[in-house]
């Protein structure tokens, strides 16, 4: 196996431990149990379990940032379409990295600094690039005026919370998910 892969599986494992047990719960003699490697050659991928929490964080983020980038950079999407992307990228990370996405929202407060303002800073760029597209959407009078914030907040309260209960392989992808939460924002739920 490539150093690469390695650690891919490394950290896929220890999201799925995560997860399951916790992150303060689970040791890096588990993770190397788990992965079938001794503990001295989980140390040489990672020589500590915040390295593995970090990454984790990092891999997630960086999905998504870069997602939205190629979309951006196609200069073919309107506001509702990168925005409906951007919650669909949120959603289907619950189909390709389910354990990690827990991890990236339910530890997050775990990661030491310095690295956690680093970490913060690159979210803060997600969430820069959401209220661009709601200003352009008002700008471009695809929206009417409303509160960027709030109308962040809402986003980004519909997508990311999904991973509590979206469940890959159910009645839905999450394509549809990201769709239905798009039509109830964009067109609300009152008949009229």
């Amino acid at each position: 196996m490539s150093g690469d892969a390695r650690r891919a599986q490394i950290r896929e494992v220890a999201a799925d431990l995560f997860d399951r047990s916790g992150y303060r719960d689970t040791s890096m003699d588990r993770i190397a149990e788990e992965v079938g490697i001794k503990k001295a050659s989980l140390y040489y991928y990672f020589p500590s379990k915040d390295r593995l929490l970090i990454e984790m964080h990092d891999e997630m983020i960086e999905l998504i940032i870069a997602s939205h980038e190629a979309r951006m950079n196609a200069g073919t999407a309107t506001a509702s379409e990168l925005l409906r992307g951007m919650m669909t990228d949120i959603i289907s990370l619950q189909e390709t990295h389910p354990g990690s996405l827990r991890v990236f929202f339910e530890h997050f407060k775990e990661i030491p600094e310095p690295e956690r303002a680093r970490v913060m800073e690159r979210r803060a760029v997600y969430e820069g690039y959401l209220r661009e597209q709601l200003q352009r959407g008002m700008d471009g009078g695809e929206f009417k005026p409303l509160d960027i914030r709030f109308a962040t907040f809402a986003i980004l309260g519909m997508a990311n919370w999904s991973y509590q209960w979206f469940r890959p392989g159910g009645t839905a992808t999450a394509e549809q998910v990201a769709a239905a939460f798009w039509s109830m924002l964009s067109e609300g739920i009152a008949a009229t």
